[in-house]
Protein backbone atom coordinates (compact mmCIF):
# COMPACT_ATOMS: atom_id res chain seq x y z
CA UNK A 1 0.00 0.00 0.00
CA UNK A 2 1.35 3.40 -0.96
CA UNK A 3 -0.42 6.64 -0.15
CA UNK A 4 1.76 8.53 -2.63
CA UNK A 5 2.48 11.46 -0.35
CA UNK A 6 3.64 14.58 -2.11
CA UNK A 7 7.01 13.76 -3.58
CA UNK A 8 9.89 15.73 -2.12
CA UNK A 9 13.20 16.15 -3.90
CA UNK A 10 15.80 13.93 -2.30
CA UNK A 11 19.44 12.99 -2.68
CA UNK A 12 20.52 12.17 -6.26
CA UNK A 13 21.61 8.58 -6.84
CA UNK A 14 25.26 8.45 -7.78
CA UNK A 15 25.97 4.71 -7.43
CA UNK A 16 24.43 1.29 -6.89
CA UNK A 17 26.13 1.31 -3.48
CA UNK A 18 23.70 4.02 -2.36
CA UNK A 19 20.80 1.67 -3.05
CA UNK A 20 22.47 -1.18 -1.21
CA UNK A 21 23.06 1.13 1.74
CA UNK A 22 19.32 1.81 1.84
CA UNK A 23 18.69 -1.80 2.86
CA UNK A 24 21.55 -1.65 5.35
CA UNK A 25 19.95 1.41 6.95
CA UNK A 26 16.81 -0.67 7.60
CA UNK A 27 18.65 -3.07 9.92
CA UNK A 28 17.34 -3.14 13.49
CA UNK A 29 18.53 -4.77 16.72
CA UNK A 30 16.64 -8.00 17.39
CA UNK A 31 15.10 -6.42 20.48
CA UNK A 32 13.35 -3.93 18.17
CA UNK A 33 11.96 -6.45 15.67
CA UNK A 34 8.28 -5.97 14.97
CA UNK A 35 5.62 -7.32 12.63
CA UNK A 36 2.67 -5.76 10.86
CA UNK A 37 -0.37 -7.19 9.08
CA UNK A 38 -2.03 -6.12 5.88
CA UNK A 39 -5.51 -7.46 5.24
CA UNK A 40 -7.38 -6.73 2.04
CA UNK A 41 -11.03 -7.71 1.48
CA UNK A 42 -13.74 -7.23 -1.09
CA UNK A 43 -16.75 -4.96 -0.59
CA UNK A 44 -20.09 -6.03 -2.06
CA UNK A 45 -23.72 -4.99 -1.62
CA UNK A 46 -25.47 -7.07 1.04
CA UNK A 47 -27.78 -8.78 -1.45
CA UNK A 48 -25.85 -8.87 -4.72
CA UNK A 49 -22.52 -9.71 -6.33
CA UNK A 50 -22.15 -6.41 -8.18
CA UNK A 51 -18.88 -4.53 -7.62
CA UNK A 52 -19.15 -1.35 -5.59
CA UNK A 53 -17.99 1.89 -7.26
CA UNK A 54 -16.29 4.72 -5.41
CA UNK A 55 -19.13 7.12 -6.10
CA UNK A 56 -22.66 7.12 -4.74
CA UNK A 57 -24.54 7.07 -1.45
CA UNK A 58 -23.43 3.48 -0.81
CA UNK A 59 -20.09 3.64 -2.60
CA UNK A 60 -16.58 3.08 -1.36
CA UNK A 61 -16.11 6.80 -0.78
CA UNK A 62 -19.19 6.81 1.46
CA UNK A 63 -17.79 3.81 3.35
CA UNK A 64 -14.60 5.73 4.11
CA UNK A 65 -16.74 8.66 5.19
CA UNK A 66 -18.65 6.48 7.67
CA UNK A 67 -15.37 5.22 9.16
CA UNK A 68 -13.63 8.59 9.39
CA UNK A 69 -15.23 9.76 12.68
CA UNK A 70 -13.51 6.93 14.59
CA UNK A 71 -10.38 9.05 14.97
CA UNK A 72 -9.09 8.87 11.38
CA UNK A 73 -7.50 11.60 9.32
CA UNK A 74 -8.64 11.59 5.69
CA UNK A 75 -6.01 11.45 2.96
CA UNK A 76 -6.41 13.20 -0.39
CA UNK A 77 -3.90 13.52 -3.21
CA UNK A 78 -4.80 17.22 -3.49
CA UNK A 79 -7.13 19.42 -1.44
CA UNK A 80 -9.75 19.08 -4.20
CA UNK A 81 -9.40 15.30 -4.63
CA UNK A 82 -11.70 12.69 -3.08
CA UNK A 83 -10.65 10.84 0.06
CA UNK A 84 -8.74 7.68 -0.92
CA UNK A 85 -7.38 6.61 2.49
CA UNK A 86 -7.70 7.09 6.23
CA UNK A 87 -4.86 7.33 8.74
CA UNK A 88 -4.87 6.83 12.49
CA UNK A 89 -1.53 6.65 14.24
CA UNK A 90 0.68 4.26 12.28
CA UNK A 91 -2.25 2.36 10.75
CA UNK A 92 -3.85 3.22 7.42
CA UNK A 93 -6.98 2.14 5.59
CA UNK A 94 -6.49 2.38 1.86
CA UNK A 95 -8.06 1.23 -1.39
CA UNK A 96 -6.74 -1.17 -3.97
CA UNK A 97 -7.59 -0.33 -7.60
CA UNK A 98 -10.94 -2.16 -7.72
CA UNK A 99 -12.13 -0.93 -4.33
CA UNK A 100 -10.65 -3.67 -2.18
CA UNK A 101 -10.48 -2.26 1.35
CA UNK A 102 -7.08 -2.71 2.99
CA UNK A 103 -5.79 -2.27 6.51
CA UNK A 104 -2.06 -1.59 6.62
CA UNK A 105 -1.51 -2.23 10.29
CA UNK A 106 0.83 -0.75 12.84
CA UNK A 107 4.11 -2.50 13.71
CA UNK A 108 3.80 -4.56 16.90
CA UNK A 109 6.09 -6.74 18.97
CA UNK A 110 3.59 -9.60 19.10
CA UNK A 111 1.28 -11.28 16.63
CA UNK A 112 -1.63 -11.04 19.06
CA UNK A 113 -1.36 -7.24 19.14
CA UNK A 114 -1.44 -7.12 15.35
CA UNK A 115 -4.40 -9.51 15.34
CA UNK A 116 -6.27 -7.40 17.90
CA UNK A 117 -5.76 -4.29 15.78
CA UNK A 118 -7.14 -6.10 12.74
CA UNK A 119 -10.16 -7.33 14.71
CA UNK A 120 -10.84 -3.78 15.86
CA UNK A 121 -10.55 -2.53 12.30
CA UNK A 122 -12.93 -5.20 11.04
CA UNK A 123 -15.51 -4.32 13.69
CA UNK A 124 -15.40 -0.67 12.61
CA UNK A 125 -15.44 -1.51 8.90
CA UNK A 126 -18.31 -3.99 9.23
CA UNK A 127 -20.44 -1.54 11.22
CA UNK A 128 -19.85 1.17 8.62
CA UNK A 129 -20.52 -1.25 5.75
CA UNK A 130 -23.74 -2.59 7.24
CA UNK A 131 -25.04 0.93 7.73
CA UNK A 132 -24.70 1.39 3.94
CA UNK A 133 -26.10 -2.01 2.97
CA UNK A 134 -22.65 -3.41 2.19
CA UNK A 135 -20.70 -6.48 3.30
CA UNK A 136 -17.02 -7.42 3.53
CA UNK A 137 -16.02 -10.69 1.86
CA UNK A 138 -12.88 -12.78 2.43
CA UNK A 139 -11.81 -14.47 -0.80
CA UNK A 140 -8.58 -14.30 -2.77
CA UNK A 141 -10.15 -13.59 -6.17
CA UNK A 142 -13.54 -12.27 -7.21
CA UNK A 143 -15.59 -15.40 -7.97
CA UNK A 144 -17.62 -13.66 -10.69
CA UNK A 145 -17.23 -10.77 -13.07
CA UNK A 146 -14.57 -9.57 -15.48
CA UNK A 147 -12.08 -6.72 -15.39
CA UNK A 148 -14.22 -4.78 -17.87
CA UNK A 149 -17.05 -4.72 -15.31
CA UNK A 150 -14.97 -3.45 -12.41
CA UNK A 151 -14.89 0.12 -11.10
CA UNK A 152 -11.62 2.01 -10.66
CA UNK A 153 -10.73 3.97 -7.56
CA UNK A 154 -9.81 7.66 -8.10
CA UNK A 155 -6.08 7.41 -7.42
CA UNK A 156 -3.60 8.81 -9.93
CA UNK A 157 -1.07 6.04 -9.38
CA UNK A 158 -3.65 3.44 -10.39
CA UNK A 159 -4.67 5.35 -13.49
CA UNK A 160 -1.05 5.35 -14.62
CA UNK A 161 -0.52 1.68 -13.76
CA UNK A 162 -3.75 0.88 -15.64
CA UNK A 163 -1.97 2.16 -18.74
CA UNK A 164 1.57 0.86 -18.20
CA UNK A 165 1.27 -2.50 -16.43
CA UNK A 166 -0.92 -4.29 -19.03
CA UNK A 167 1.91 -3.75 -21.50
CA UNK A 168 3.92 -6.10 -19.32
CA UNK A 169 1.45 -8.95 -18.78
CA UNK A 170 -1.94 -10.28 -19.93
CA UNK A 171 -3.39 -10.56 -16.41
CA UNK A 172 -2.12 -7.28 -14.98
CA UNK A 173 -5.60 -5.78 -14.72
CA UNK A 174 -6.86 -8.98 -13.08
CA UNK A 175 -4.24 -8.52 -10.38
CA UNK A 176 -5.22 -4.92 -9.79
CA UNK A 177 -9.00 -5.31 -9.83
CA UNK A 178 -9.83 -8.90 -8.95
CA UNK A 179 -7.41 -10.09 -6.23
CA UNK A 180 -7.28 -9.75 -2.47
CA UNK A 181 -4.54 -10.87 -0.11
CA UNK A 182 -3.14 -11.00 3.40
CA UNK A 183 0.45 -9.99 4.05
CA UNK A 184 2.88 -9.70 6.93
CA UNK A 185 5.89 -7.39 7.25
CA UNK A 186 8.93 -8.21 9.38
CA UNK A 187 12.37 -6.88 10.30
CA UNK A 188 15.95 -8.07 9.99
CA UNK A 189 19.10 -7.50 12.06
CA UNK A 190 21.85 -7.43 9.42
CA UNK A 191 22.51 -8.59 5.88
CA UNK A 192 23.09 -12.22 6.85
CA UNK A 193 19.82 -12.23 8.81
CA UNK A 194 17.96 -10.64 5.89
CA UNK A 195 19.38 -13.19 3.47
CA UNK A 196 18.52 -16.13 5.68
CA UNK A 197 14.98 -14.95 6.36
CA UNK A 198 14.26 -14.01 2.75
CA UNK A 199 15.55 -17.29 1.35
CA UNK A 200 13.68 -19.31 3.98
CA UNK A 201 10.40 -17.55 3.24
CA UNK A 202 10.92 -17.94 -0.51
CA UNK A 203 11.55 -21.68 -0.20
CA UNK A 204 8.49 -22.13 2.03
CA UNK A 205 6.24 -19.84 -0.02
CA UNK A 206 4.47 -22.64 -1.94
CA UNK A 207 3.38 -24.16 1.37
CA UNK A 208 1.98 -20.77 2.34
CA UNK A 209 0.13 -20.60 -0.99
CA UNK A 210 -1.40 -24.05 -0.34
CA UNK A 211 -2.38 -23.25 3.27
CA UNK A 212 -4.10 -20.02 2.29
CA UNK A 213 -5.42 -20.97 -1.17
CA UNK A 214 -8.88 -19.40 -1.20
CA UNK A 215 -9.62 -18.45 -4.81
CA UNK A 216 -10.72 -21.41 -6.95
CA UNK A 217 -13.39 -19.67 -9.05
CA UNK A 218 -13.04 -17.62 -12.22
CA UNK A 219 -16.05 -15.90 -13.81
CA UNK A 220 -18.45 -18.10 -11.89
CA UNK A 221 -16.82 -21.48 -12.56
CA UNK A 222 -13.92 -23.56 -11.18
CA UNK A 223 -10.66 -22.28 -12.63
CA UNK A 224 -8.58 -25.43 -12.17
CA UNK A 225 -6.54 -23.70 -9.46
CA UNK A 226 -6.99 -23.69 -5.70
CA UNK A 227 -5.40 -20.23 -5.78
CA UNK A 228 -6.21 -18.47 -9.01
CA UNK A 229 -4.93 -15.30 -7.34
CA UNK A 230 -1.47 -16.86 -7.29
CA UNK A 231 -1.85 -17.94 -10.92
CA UNK A 232 -2.62 -14.35 -11.95
CA UNK A 233 0.81 -13.17 -10.83
CA UNK A 234 2.45 -15.38 -13.46
CA UNK A 235 1.21 -13.00 -16.16
CA UNK A 236 1.64 -9.58 -14.60
CA UNK A 237 5.28 -8.84 -15.38
CA UNK A 238 8.03 -11.48 -15.24
CA UNK A 239 10.66 -8.81 -14.59
CA UNK A 240 9.09 -7.65 -11.32
CA UNK A 241 7.12 -10.67 -9.99
CA UNK A 242 7.70 -14.23 -8.82
CA UNK A 243 11.00 -15.54 -7.49
CA UNK A 244 14.59 -14.37 -7.80
CA UNK A 245 17.03 -17.06 -9.06
CA UNK A 246 19.52 -15.86 -6.44
CA UNK A 247 17.23 -17.18 -3.69
CA UNK A 248 18.01 -20.71 -4.84
CA UNK A 249 21.67 -20.69 -5.89
CA UNK A 250 23.27 -19.26 -2.75
CA UNK A 251 24.06 -15.85 -4.26
CA UNK A 252 21.37 -13.68 -2.65
CA UNK A 253 22.44 -10.44 -0.96
CA UNK A 254 21.37 -6.81 -0.72
CA UNK A 255 23.31 -6.23 -3.94
CA UNK A 256 21.56 -9.14 -5.67
CA UNK A 257 18.16 -7.66 -4.86
CA UNK A 258 19.25 -4.23 -6.09
CA UNK A 259 20.62 -5.71 -9.32
CA UNK A 260 17.32 -7.52 -9.91
CA UNK A 261 15.25 -4.44 -9.08
CA UNK A 262 17.09 -1.98 -11.30
CA UNK A 263 16.59 -4.21 -14.33
CA UNK A 264 12.80 -3.90 -14.01
CA UNK A 265 11.17 -1.23 -16.20
CA UNK A 266 9.70 1.88 -14.65
CA UNK A 267 5.94 1.93 -14.30
CA UNK A 268 6.00 5.67 -13.74
CA UNK A 269 8.24 8.57 -12.81
CA UNK A 270 6.90 11.47 -10.77
CA UNK A 271 7.96 14.95 -11.81
CA UNK A 272 6.39 18.32 -10.93
CA UNK A 273 3.22 16.72 -9.61
CA UNK A 274 2.74 14.58 -12.72
CA UNK A 275 3.14 10.89 -13.42
CA UNK A 276 5.32 10.24 -16.45
CA UNK A 277 6.12 6.90 -18.06
CA UNK A 278 9.47 6.90 -19.83
CA UNK A 279 10.34 3.59 -21.49
CA UNK A 280 13.36 2.91 -19.29
CA UNK A 281 14.52 0.35 -16.77
CA UNK A 282 15.76 1.80 -13.52
CA UNK A 283 19.30 0.85 -14.57
CA UNK A 284 18.89 2.90 -17.76
CA UNK A 285 17.47 5.78 -15.73
CA UNK A 286 20.58 5.73 -13.55
CA UNK A 287 22.83 5.69 -16.60
CA UNK A 288 21.00 8.18 -18.83
CA UNK A 289 19.05 10.32 -16.38
CA UNK A 290 15.77 11.96 -17.35
CA UNK A 291 15.53 15.42 -18.85
CA UNK A 292 19.12 16.06 -17.90
CA UNK A 293 18.75 15.06 -14.26
CA UNK A 294 19.82 11.88 -12.43
CA UNK A 295 17.23 9.89 -10.47
CA UNK A 296 17.04 10.46 -6.75
CA UNK A 297 16.18 8.28 -3.77
CA UNK A 298 12.51 9.26 -4.04
CA UNK A 299 12.44 7.65 -7.47
CA UNK A 300 13.97 4.52 -5.97
CA UNK A 301 11.35 4.40 -3.22
CA UNK A 302 8.62 4.67 -5.85
CA UNK A 303 10.24 1.94 -7.94
CA UNK A 304 10.56 -0.49 -5.03
CA UNK A 305 6.82 -0.10 -4.38
CA UNK A 306 6.06 -1.27 -7.95
CA UNK A 307 7.94 -4.58 -7.58
CA UNK A 308 5.91 -7.63 -6.59
CA UNK A 309 8.10 -10.67 -5.86
CA UNK A 310 6.89 -13.38 -3.49
CA UNK A 311 9.14 -11.80 -0.83
CA UNK A 312 9.60 -8.05 -1.20
CA UNK A 313 12.28 -5.93 0.43
CA UNK A 314 11.73 -2.28 1.26
CA UNK A 315 12.42 -1.04 4.77
CA UNK A 316 10.78 -4.28 5.90
CA UNK A 317 10.54 -7.82 4.55
CA UNK A 318 7.07 -8.43 3.09
CA UNK A 319 5.62 -11.95 2.77
CA UNK A 320 3.13 -11.85 -0.09
CA UNK A 321 1.92 -15.41 -0.86
CA UNK A 322 -1.39 -15.67 1.03
CA UNK A 323 -4.88 -15.27 -0.38
CA UNK A 324 -7.28 -13.17 1.66
CA UNK A 325 -8.80 -15.36 4.35
CA UNK A 326 -10.77 -15.07 7.58
CA UNK A 327 -9.70 -12.82 10.44
CA UNK A 328 -8.50 -15.84 12.41
CA UNK A 329 -6.39 -17.10 9.51
CA UNK A 330 -4.95 -13.60 9.05
CA UNK A 331 -3.98 -13.52 12.72
CA UNK A 332 -2.34 -16.91 12.23
CA UNK A 333 -0.32 -15.46 9.36
CA UNK A 334 1.47 -13.07 11.70
CA UNK A 335 2.03 -15.80 14.29
CA UNK A 336 3.37 -18.21 11.67
CA UNK A 337 6.14 -15.94 10.49
CA UNK A 338 6.97 -14.53 13.91
CA UNK A 339 7.43 -18.08 15.19
CA UNK A 340 9.59 -19.13 12.25
CA UNK A 341 11.67 -16.02 11.59
CA UNK A 342 12.18 -14.54 15.05
CA UNK A 343 13.34 -17.72 16.83
CA UNK A 344 16.79 -18.96 15.80
CA UNK A 345 16.05 -22.65 16.29
CA UNK A 346 12.79 -22.44 14.34
CA UNK A 347 14.52 -20.55 11.53
CA UNK A 348 17.09 -23.32 11.25
CA UNK A 349 14.43 -26.06 11.35
CA UNK A 350 12.36 -24.28 8.71
CA UNK A 351 15.40 -23.94 6.49
CA UNK A 352 15.86 -27.71 6.61
CA UNK A 353 12.20 -28.67 6.15
CA UNK A 354 12.28 -28.98 2.37
CA UNK A 355 14.82 -30.48 -0.02
CA UNK A 356 17.05 -27.92 -1.70
CA UNK A 357 15.40 -27.31 -5.05
CA UNK A 358 16.75 -25.61 -8.14
CA UNK A 359 15.02 -22.51 -9.42
CA UNK A 360 13.12 -24.55 -12.05
CA UNK A 361 12.16 -27.24 -9.54
CA UNK A 362 10.88 -24.60 -7.13
CA UNK A 363 8.76 -22.99 -9.82
CA UNK A 364 7.18 -26.40 -10.50
CA UNK A 365 6.59 -26.79 -6.75
CA UNK A 366 4.86 -23.41 -6.67
CA UNK A 367 2.67 -24.37 -9.62
CA UNK A 368 1.59 -27.58 -7.86
CA UNK A 369 0.71 -25.59 -4.73
CA UNK A 370 -1.48 -23.08 -6.53
CA UNK A 371 -3.19 -25.77 -8.64
CA UNK A 372 -3.74 -28.50 -6.05
CA UNK A 373 -3.37 -26.74 -2.71
CA UNK A 374 -2.77 -29.03 0.25
CA UNK A 375 -3.80 -32.02 -1.85
CA UNK A 376 -0.63 -31.73 -3.93
CA UNK A 377 2.71 -33.43 -3.42
CA UNK A 378 6.39 -32.55 -3.50
CA UNK A 379 7.96 -35.79 -4.62
CA UNK A 380 6.53 -38.45 -2.32
CA UNK A 381 5.60 -35.98 0.43
CA UNK A 382 2.13 -34.47 0.70
CA UNK A 383 1.94 -30.69 0.93
CA UNK A 384 -0.50 -31.05 3.82
CA UNK A 385 2.08 -32.97 5.88
CA UNK A 386 4.82 -30.49 5.02
CA UNK A 387 2.54 -27.57 5.85
CA UNK A 388 1.58 -29.18 9.16
CA UNK A 389 5.25 -29.47 10.07
CA UNK A 390 5.87 -25.84 9.05
CA UNK A 391 3.09 -24.77 11.43
CA UNK A 392 4.51 -27.03 14.15
CA UNK A 393 7.93 -25.43 13.73
CA UNK A 394 6.34 -22.00 14.15
CA UNK A 395 4.47 -23.16 17.24
CA UNK A 396 7.64 -24.47 18.87
CA UNK A 397 9.34 -21.20 18.01
CA UNK A 398 6.57 -19.18 19.65
CA UNK A 399 6.57 -21.42 22.72
CA UNK A 400 10.24 -20.52 23.20
CA UNK A 401 9.82 -16.89 22.20
CA UNK A 402 6.41 -15.88 23.53
CA UNK A 403 3.90 -18.65 24.39
CA UNK A 404 0.95 -16.25 24.44
CA UNK A 405 1.16 -15.96 20.63
CA UNK A 406 1.06 -19.72 20.02
CA UNK A 407 -2.76 -20.16 20.24
CA UNK A 408 -3.16 -17.96 17.16
CA UNK A 409 -1.79 -20.85 15.09
CA UNK A 410 -4.72 -23.15 15.96
CA UNK A 411 -6.84 -22.44 12.85
CA UNK A 412 -3.81 -22.88 10.60
CA UNK A 413 -2.91 -26.20 12.24
CA UNK A 414 -6.52 -27.32 11.72
CA UNK A 415 -6.40 -26.48 8.01
CA UNK A 416 -3.10 -28.34 7.56
CA UNK A 417 -4.39 -31.39 9.44
CA UNK A 418 -7.55 -31.50 7.31
CA UNK A 419 -5.57 -31.73 4.07
CA UNK A 420 -8.05 -29.28 2.54
CA UNK A 421 -7.12 -25.77 1.49
CA UNK A 422 -9.79 -23.13 2.23
CA UNK A 423 -10.60 -23.22 -1.50
CA UNK A 424 -12.29 -26.59 -0.99
CA UNK A 425 -14.97 -24.92 1.13
CA UNK A 426 -15.51 -22.39 -1.67
CA UNK A 427 -15.91 -25.16 -4.24
CA UNK A 428 -18.28 -27.04 -1.92
CA UNK A 429 -20.39 -23.90 -1.49
CA UNK A 430 -20.43 -23.34 -5.25
CA UNK A 431 -21.57 -26.93 -5.84
CA UNK A 432 -24.41 -26.52 -3.35
CA UNK A 433 -25.58 -23.17 -4.76
CA UNK A 434 -23.63 -21.38 -7.50
CA UNK A 435 -25.69 -18.19 -7.37
CA UNK A 436 -23.08 -15.44 -6.84
CA UNK A 437 -24.98 -13.52 -4.17
CA UNK A 438 -25.52 -16.71 -2.15
CA UNK A 439 -21.92 -17.82 -2.58
CA UNK A 440 -20.59 -14.52 -1.29
CA UNK A 441 -22.79 -14.76 1.80
CA UNK A 442 -20.85 -17.86 2.88
CA UNK A 443 -17.60 -15.91 3.15
CA UNK A 444 -18.62 -12.65 4.79
CA UNK A 445 -16.17 -11.42 7.41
Amino acid sequence: MSLDLKRATSEPITSVDMLVDGFRSAEKPRSEHRLGLEHEKFVYPAASAQPVPYEGASGIGALLGRMEPAGYQPFRETPESPVIALQRGMAAISLEPGGQLELSGSPFRTAREAHAENLGHLAEAKAAAESLGLRLVALGYRPTGTTAEMPWMPKTRYLVMRRTLPERGRLALNMMLMTSTGQVSLDWADEADCVRKTVTVARLAPLLVALYANSPLLEGKPSGYMSFRSRVWEEVDPTRCGYLPSWFDGSFSYKAYVDWAIDAPLLFLRRNGQYLYPKLTFRQLMKEGFEGQPPDLGDWTDHLSTLFPEVRLKKVLEVRGADCASAAMTGALGALWRGILYDATALEEAGNLLPKLTFAQHQAFHDTARREGLEGKLGAQSLSALAAEMVAIAKRGLERLDPADAPLLAPLAEVAASGRSPARAVLDAWTQDPRPETLLSRFVL
